[in-house]
C-alpha cells in the first residue's frame, strides 16, 4: 500500500490557492484550498491540522503503481528545484478537479430538479384541497 501526499501553493489571480494531492492505495485525489493573502508555511500547516476533516477531495482517479527506490540526494534536490520552478497545475490535478466540479454540478442539478418536483406536488395538493373546500361550500 502506497500513501503519499503533497501540497503545492500557487498564485491564481487574485488569490493564493493550495493544491493538496494525495495518493492512497493507487487512488489519486486532489483538493483545492483557497487562501487570501500569501500564506506562511506555519499557516498552511495549521490550516491542514485544523481543517483536515472539512476538506472535500475530488473523486478518486486510478494511478499506475510506480516502485519507490532510493534517490540520490543531489538528484532529489534538482527535482525539488524543478518543481519549485514549475508554475501551474499538473494534468492529473486538473482532471481530478474537473471531475469534482462536474459531479458537484450534477448533484446540484439533481437537487434543483427534486426541489422543483416537490414544489409542483405541493402546489397541486394545495389546489386540490382548495377545490374540495369550495365544493363543500366553505
Amino acid at each position: 500500500m502506497v500513501i503519499k501526499s503533497s501540497i503545492t501553493i500557487l498564485f491564481e489571480n487574485p488569490f493564493w490557492i493550495g493544491l493538496y494531492e494525495r495518493i492512497y492505495d493507487n487512488q489519486y485525489e486532489v483538493c483545492k484550498i483557497t487562501f487570501g493573502a500569501e500564506p506562511k508555511d506555519y499557516e498552511v500547516y495549521d490550516f491542514l491540522l485544523q481543517n483536515w476533516h472539512k476538506l472535500k477531495f475530488s473523486p478518486a482517479v486510478k494511478v499506475d503503481r510506480s516502485d519507490e527506490r532510493k534517490i540520490n540526494p543531489k538528484r532529489m534536490q534538482r527535482e525539488i528545484n524543478s518543481q519549485l520552478q514549475n508554475k501551474g497545475i499538473g494534468t492529473k490535478a486538473q482532471q481530478a478537479l474537473k471531475l469534482q466540479h462536474e459531479q458537484s454540478k450534477l448533484n446540484s442539478k439533481l437537487q434543483k430538479r427534486e426541489n422543483k418536483e416537490a414544489e409542483k406536488e405541493r402546489q397541486f395538493t394545495l389546489r386540490q384541497e382548495k377545490k374540495k373546500a369550495k365544493h363543500k361550500g366553505r
